[in-house]
């Protein structure tokens, strides 16, 4: 994800200090990472430095001054170029779970048992997901439905590989 175009997509509903941004983010986008304090103003100062941003106000208080952001036109336009742009696929090719079983295989240990292993824990994560979405809003359940989609699709190849295990171990021990 990208945090400078999520955070300036977040100023284009008006100016915002640091502190609200974070929140913010946190609330739409952080359940599971929110950001960290250091990360959202040094983000800002690199918005800031490339134009995308400007300071809009500055308010003196008790603590070190709060400037309130504003997002540029520029930051307007880079925001929309990115919205625009398609993400590239992830096509998963340097699968660390692939290189376990194939290594399982080349030092004649059981890849079964890593593959068994495997697929219990995507039913725990799914198991776990599933009920996250069963008690979220529309927003956990879209992001939920994302990441069982892919953990499903993870576990129709971990039961396509059990199947050919023999095969596998033909091809890489040759």
């Amino acid at each position: 994800m990208s945090i400078g175009h999520t955070l300036l997509g977040l100023l284009e509903s008006g100016p915002r200090h640091g502190y609200d941004l974070k929140r913010a983010f946190d609330e739409k986008f952080g359940h599971d990472r929110p950001l960290h304090y250091g990360q959202v103003y040094s983000t800002m100062s690199r918005l800031l430095k490339h134009g995308l941003v400007e300071v809009d106000g500055i308010e003196a208080g008790g603590g070190p001054e709060r400037k309130r952001y504003a997002i540029t036109d520029a930051g307007i336009t880079d925001v929309e170029r990115w919205l625009a742009t398609p993400e590239k696929p992830e096509e998963y090719l340097q699968s660390t779970l692939y290189t376990k079983v194939v290594l399982a295989l080349l030092t004649h240990r059981d890849a079964a048992d890593i593959l068994d292993v495997q697929r219990a824990e995507h039913l725990r994560s799914m198991r776990i997901l599933t009920d996250r979405k069963r008690k979220g809003d529309l927003a956990d359940q879209l992001i939920c439905d994302h990441a069982l989609f892919h953990l499903e699709a993870d576990l129709r190849w971990l039961e396509l590989t059990a199947a050919r295990l023999d095969k596998l171990r033909a091809e890489v021990t040759r």
